[in-house]
């Protein structure tokens, strides 16, 4: 018996599938893998069945796999180490969008490559902070957005894994929306976020780590934003932000997603594009 279908046997007394079309602004298609889970079922087991599950699906061997960094993603990762121990994969390259990512592959053998090499990779399995009706995604509240970015942007196929509290009705409700920028000057940069047009009124706050900035993994700081509503034009928002000198990279990934997989109370759903 494989995890999936341990965790169903055990989590989800009625099993079952069912395909339909949803009500989302475009169309989507929608699966469910399996019906009500237990209410014992913590968030981290939530995180595992997504995580196993998009290796299972949409890695096969001889891939070139983008390793997502955070708390469902780790999943993701080791999951690929066990099928690659096991002989179920082969020929598998991969890479890591963090320090800490590296680290974990690195201990379960898998083997690392860069953009360098591979600019082009077959499929990126992350989690996300955030995703709406048309999958688009905030990202980066771990700290990793930017190595996140240039490797999921290079995929032929994105998979985001997530528990259902991350269903939005508009992106940078929930939270904090993270823009990576450069230590120098870093102030005026954010006073310039905070006066952008298309994110007016947003509250602009440095991150800290303890009593000091915190860095990122390329030597850079992060401003995170947060709004009391929804960005009205994320789009607008994702252009004007980037546009920005000082400005490295932001947490808005948009018409990036091939498929959203989701663990929630009535089980497993796969929302595709």
């Amino acid at each position: 018996m494989n995890f999936q279908t341990g965790f169903v046997a055990s989590f989800c007394p009625r099993i079952g599938s069912l395909q339909k079309s949803s009500n989302l602004s475009t169309s989507r298609r929608v699966s469910r893998s399996a019906g009500r889970v237990r209410m014992a079922a913590s968030v981290d087991e939530l995180k595992k069945v997504v995580g196993y599950k998009s290796v299972d699906d949409y890695v096969t061997s001889g891939m070139v796999v983008g390793l997502g960094t955070g708390s469902t993603a780790y999943f993701a990762v080791e999951r690929l180490g066990e099928k690659l121990k096991s002989g179920e994969l082969k020929d598998i390259v991969a890479i890591p969008t963090s320090i800490r990512t590296k680290e974990q592959a690195e201990g379960l053998d898998i083997p690392l490559v860069t953009l360098d090499t591979h600019p082009v990779l077959d499929v990126a399995i992350d989690g996300a902070d955030e995703y709406d009706d048309d999958l688009n995604l905030v990202k980066g509240r771990g700290g990793a957005l930017l190595r996140e970015k240039m490797v999921e942007v290079q995929a032929k196929k994105f998979i985001v894994i997530v528990d259902d509290s991350k269903k939005v009705p508009g992106l940078g409700v929930s939270g904090a929306m993270p823009v990576e920028v450069t230590p120098f000057c870093w102030e005026y940069t954010l006073n310039k976020l905070k006066g952008a047009s298309s994110i007016a009124g947003c509250d602009a706050k440095l991150r800290m780590e303890g009593d000091k900035p915190y860095v990122t993994d390329n030597d850079n700081y992060i401003v995170d934003l947060y709004f009391e509503e929804p960005i009205k034009d994320a789009n607008a928002a994702a252009k004007e932000i980037l546009e920005m000198v000082g400005v490295v990279e932001h947490g808005l990934f948009l018409d990036m997603t091939t498929a959203v997989i989701v663990a929630g109370k009535d089980g497993v759903e796969v929302i595709e594009k």
